[in-house]
């Protein structure tokens, strides 16, 4: 699911965890799998407390109208971290998949990791491309089954497919564009998941990171993990536990990105997005405060070899 927020450190997302080996790929509208045996407990009780996490904290309180504007949510409780959100998305669309579409002449196919209801996807079909989406939830609050939507407004549902990055059961060089749509730092293992991506995604295709939490250094990163476990029983409740059951990599760093890269032929270039203005200012604010320094989203994109 897409999971970030403007807010650093929130709860695990989905789209994130092993699965026994690669299940093939869906042509219907829905695929879903089930976890190794080893993780079965512990993603049946994560998926349950982050969809009512969710609930509780008013997404798809709106209905289909609320989803069927996203991003660009303008109301509501969560209408500031959907204008972080929009700014992204608008820059992927003026920097990465409208030019992509140039050089290639035709429509993209644009797989979408870490969907949740699809909202991406349903952009990017409403630009004349394909779209497919993939997430570890399938619940009707803002999983998977949210997308249904969407239905209404396309002449076909985009496919939908539950499955973790580190294993797509899609076959190889399949897409032009690759999105880790607010998800990449809830991957178990980050070096497989660009993996995976760069197995699907066509040779010279692109890679794109939204809205993931990067930080300078690792310092800054450890210390948000600590601050978010110190906090977990206050801020999720009961859930925590559940929460914070599945060990993500939670955060990302220019360094950490590179170097799990490397391996592929992957290099990444940060696209700088402007965003509201409080959000700018957080660094500031934060020195000012004698706090650790926030993290940043921005997009990140590189060129599959």
């Amino acid at each position: 699911m897409s999971g970030a927020g403007a807010r650093n450190g929130g709860p695990p997302g989905a789209g994130a965890g092993p699965v026994a080996g690669r299940r093939r790929a869906s042509h219907g509208e829905d695929a879903s799998g089930a976890a190794p045996e080893p993780w079965d407990d512990r993603y049946r009780r994560f998926r349950a407390a982050y969809a009512a996490h969710r609930a509780a904290e008013g997404r798809g309180a709106g209905g289909d109208a609320e989803r069927l504007a996203l991003p660009y949510l303008r109301s509501g409780p969560q209408a500031r971290m959907w204008a972080v959100r929009a700014r992204t998305f608008d820059r992927f669309v003026s920097a990465v998949l409208a030019p992509h579409a140039r050089r290639l002449g035709r429509p993209v196919n644009v797989l979408d990791l870490g969907a949740g209801n699809g909202w991406l996807c349903w952009r990017v079909r409403r630009l004349g491309h394909a779209a497919t989406a993939v997430d570890l939830r399938d619940d009707a609050v803002d999983g998977l089954g949210a997308a249904a939507a969407y239905r209404a407004h396309l002449p076909a549902l985009f496919p939908r497919v539950a499955a973790s990055f580190e294993a797509l059961p899609l076959a190889d060089r399949t897409y032009d564009i690759a999105v880790f749509n607010a998800s990449l730092h809830y991957a178990l293992d980050l070096a497989a998941a660009l993996r995976e991506a760069a197995r699907v995604v066509v040779r010279g295709g692109r890679i794109a990171i939204l809205d993931s939490p990067f930080y300078r250094s690792d310092v800054d990163g450890v210390a948000m993990v600590a601050e978010k476990r110190r906090e977990a029983a206050d801020r999720f409740g009961e859930r925590a536990g559940d929460l914070l059951a599945l060990p993500f990599i939670e955060y990302l760093t220019p360094a950490r990105l590179a170097e799990a890269a490397a391996p592929l032929g992957l290099e990444w270039r940060r696209r700088r997005v402007l965003y509201p203005f409080w959000y700018e200012a957080r660094p500031w604010l934060a020195r000012w405060r004698g706090r650790r320094a926030p993290s940043r989203f921005d997009l990140w994109e590189a060129r599959n070899p």
